[in-house]
């Protein structure tokens, strides 16, 4: 045997034995600078047509040929080929087959995966490459493992007997999957077990026949992790969802749910991407509520879609329904929550060009109210066929626009009547502007013609054919003032006083009955709408200023720290201030309440929002909120409260709900929640509400998260108000009286790596396994 050194043997080996194929460097400095390294991922690395055509390089300290036949190589071997890299004490490179065989230490990496065995066989020809007594490591992705033998039969095709795979990272053994036969296919990033079983910390604890798991993040078909937990009304539960793939722009999750005190449901759904846009179709379904028997199957469905056609057709559908009135108050459902008083069911298509709109729209609604009666039924909208046309910069500084509609409404309520109600406003609009200041005219007039059905409607107010004339008129200007702070060093605030007048003539509307109209929010923006309700069914008549101002504080990098608004109405004729109120006008004033927000941000950490509207007439609020938070490395603390008299809910509601059976006294509600990274893999949340008029807790939620690098698990426990034992005193008055709890403890786990991430299982809220009914909200977010 011969003996050389590192450099004169690259360039003997070149000459002599395998050129022109096999290639040395000059120098081993030049060869190091060049060559990949073993732990680096190349997966996006360019390759060349036929890479087993690449140039071969080998190092090695030693060096024993027979020419025409084999080489072997010895002492800190390197072998490279395009991205192959064996590193190994012994190779022996055999000519004629082109087979290099690595004895010793063996280091493997072809880009993504790196492995260490004692004996590797690779054909240079191609990706054919066996492995014994293996540990491998994926290098793009998380995942490792072992096994007795390896064959690499494609280009990212492995065959794994008797080994082990885990996302986990080296020396941690949380878990892992082991099996007699795995096969990877890093192309498709899917892995297939046989004969596989779950190990924690080197212990089985589950086995199956058969399994496929995501390596990647390519959406496979398989289970998902469970979520086991128990609660005092339903028992012992526990969900097995699983995955299927169906197609690359269709996939289904089905959920197999069983309650031991209830029973067996079965929740999927479809999800799905088309050129007319995205959509879901979810469904759930219980063949029989042992709990609540009378019920008989209990069922619901979603279906949503949204999207753009050719830039210019919208498509919009929400349609929800439910089984029975109780279904979220009685179960944990996706497709809505107890707190939800009604489901809507619409669908609209819309047209779009650059100056002129139209569409059609279908709606419909599923009341789900305890006392619902005939009476309290709403409207459908089938159809509505609604034009809009807009001609910016019809003249110079005029503008023109043209709102229109033709409406069908129907209903199951008695008394109620159906209505054809056809709308056309046309307006023009005189907007001035610059950098200090705005100041914006507008007039519009309103013409609605109304034909009413009238058969069996117990009012004599409404009359069959009714016409509808309504001009307005409104100006706001408003103005910017800048200034450097006095109390504040390098601070900037502004002020920015708006004032507006708007007039609305009295019109009599007893005549025709309310279609779609809500009363708006009557916050600081409100004060400088043109509107009270929505819909055109009640157009209030005004003769009004509504005056205010915003004054704002930057810091010297301009970011807002400070915002405060406040206004209020000031009524000309101060009978048009609530036409509806039964109050003698002369014990009013001709000023609506003061609408006051504001928002703070200390240094970042500390953060507030707060609203009110106080009424002078009443010297009380009429409603408020308001937030403070506190962010710290690793957590925050939150603590909000938000209020609203009976009277507020009764104006806003009151025509088709009776708030005397929801509320005694309003609104009065305080909680506090918080979150803290105890340590670098353990975390908590907490989250407490009280209801003041009642002075009872509506809801305790607390969960503990662990998080390691390649699993977690998460504890909820909650506590949380269902519904209260009422007493009806002469069919009037309800009084609210022992309130009922249920109590649910969950726990969930779950893998982190091939596919999945932390978090499943959880809400909003990050509460693992809890549904909340009231959640957490940024107090201040200013987007500058």
């Amino acid at each position: 045997m011969s003996l050389f050194s590192r450099s004169f043997l690259a360039v003997s080996i070149s000459a002599a034995l395998f050129a022109p194929q096999i290639h040395a460097e000059d120098t081993l400095d030049d060869s190091a600078q060049k060559l990949p390294a073993i732990d680096q991922c190349l997966i996006n690395e360019p390759e060349p047509v036929n890479p087993n055509e690449q140039p071969i390089n080998v190092e090695a300290d030693n060096l024993e040929a027979i020419n025409g036949d084999k080489a072997t190589y010895s002492g800190n071997v390197v072998v490279v080929q395009g991205k192959k890299r064996i590193e190994a004490d012994n190779v022996t490179l055999h000519q004629k087959d082109n087979i290099a065989v690595a004895e010793g230490n063996v280091n493997f990496s072809d880009g993504e995966v790196k492995a260490v065995a004692d004996k590797a066989v690779n054909n240079l020809n191609n990706d054919e490459m066996t492995l014994e007594n293996t540990r491998y490591k994926f290098l793009c992705e998380p995942g490792r493992g072992d096994a007795k033998y390896v064959a690499k039969t494609g280009k990212a095709v492995y065959e794994i007997e008797d080994g082990s795979i885990t996302s986990c990272p080296e020396d941690d053994n949380s878990w892992r999957l082991r099996a007699s036969s795995i096969d990877i296919d890093q192309n498709e990033e899917q892995a297939t077990f046989y004969n596989p079983r779950l190990e924690i910390q080197r212990v089985p604890v589950f086995y199956l026949p058969f399994l496929t798991v995501p390596i990647g993040d390519t959406r496979k078909t398989g289970f998902l992790y469970p979520t086991v937990s128990f609660g005092t009304r339903d028992g012992l539960e526990y969900e097995v969802p699983v995955y299927w793939n169906l197609a690359p722009n269709y996939d289904l999750r089905t959920t197999y749910h069983f309650m031991e005190n209830r029973g067996h449901q079965l929740n999927s759904e479809l999800r799905y991407l088309t050129d007319l846009g995205v959509g879901s179709i979810k469904s759930e379904y219980m063949n029989r509520d042992k709990l609540y028997l009378e019920q008989g199957a209990r069922w619901g469905y979603q279906y949503q879609h949204s999207g753009i056609f050719q830039q210019a057709w919208k498509f919009e559908v929400d349609y929800s329904k439910v089984s029975d009135t109780d279904y979220f108050s009685d179960l944990d459902s996706s497709i809505g929550n107890r707190e939800d008083g009604q489901l809507i069911q619409e669908g609209q298509v819309t047209y779009r060009s650059q100056n002129w709109d139209t569409s059609i729209l279908v709606r419909q609604f599923q009341l789900l109210l305890a006392d619902q009666t005939s009476a309290n039924q709403p409207y459908r909208l089938m159809p509505q066929i609604a034009f809009n046309y807009y001609a910016p910069e019809l003249m110079r500084y005029l503008d023109f626009d043209l709102k229109s509609h033709i409406s069908r409404f129907e209903t199951d309520g008695e008394g109620k009547p159906s209505a054809t109600r056809l709308h056309i406003e046309p307006g023009f609009k005189i907007p001035l502007a610059n950098t200090w200041g705005s100041w914006t005219t507008e007039a519009r007039l309103l013409g609605t013609y109304y034909q009413q059905d009238l058969d069996g409607v117990t009012s004599t107010d409404y009359d069959e054919s009714v016409t509808r004339v309504i001009p307005e008129f409104r100006s706001n200007a408003g103005i910017v003032l800048e200034r450097d702070t006095v109390l504040f060093d390098d601070y900037t605030q502004t002020l920015e006083p708006q004032v507006q007048y708007l007039y609305v003539p009295d019109k009599n509307q007893n005549n025709i009955a309310s279609y779609d109209t809500t009363l708006l929010q009557t916050d600081y923006y409100g004060l400088f709408r043109s509107r009270k309700y929505s819909g055109v069914d009640r157009i209030v008549s005004a003769n009004q200023f509504s005056y205010g101002a915003s004054s704002r504080f930057f810091d010297e990098a301009y970011k807002e720290r400070l915002n405060i608004s406040f206004g209020q109405i000031f009524y000309l004729d101060k009978s048009l201030k609530d036409p509806d109120n039964s109050t003698d006008n002369d014990e009013q004033t001709n000023y609506s309440a003061w609408a006051v927000e504001m928002d703070f941000n200390y240094d970042d950490f500390l953060f507030y929002h707060g609203g009110v509207q106080y009424d002078i007439d009443s010297s009380a609020l009429q409603l408020a909120n308001s937030t403070l938070e506190y962010q710290f490395t690793g957590g925050y603390i939150q603590t909000n409260y938000r209020y609203v008299t009976k009277d507020y809910i009764e104006d806003t509601v009151g025509e088709s709900l009776n708030v005397s059976n929801l509320t005694q006294d309003g609104i009065s509600q305080a909680g506090i929640l918080g979150a803290y990274k105890l340590s670098p893999k353990w975390s908590t949340k907490a989250q407490y509400f009280h209801d003041l008029t009642t002075n009872e807790a509506l809801e305790w939620l607390a969960s503990l998260t662990y998080t390691s690098d390649c699993w977690y698990m998460g504890f909820t426990y909650s506590k949380q108000l269902k519904y209260w034992d009422t007493i009806t005193t002469e069919g009037k008055t309800r009084y609210y009286s022992d309130p009922f709890y249920e109590n649910n403890f969950t726990f969930n786990f779950g893998i982190i790596g091939f596919g999945t991430k932390t978090g499943a299982g959880s809400d909003s809220t990050g509460l693992s396994g809890a549904s909340s009914s009231l959640s957490y909200g940024r107090p201040f977010f200013l987007n500058n």
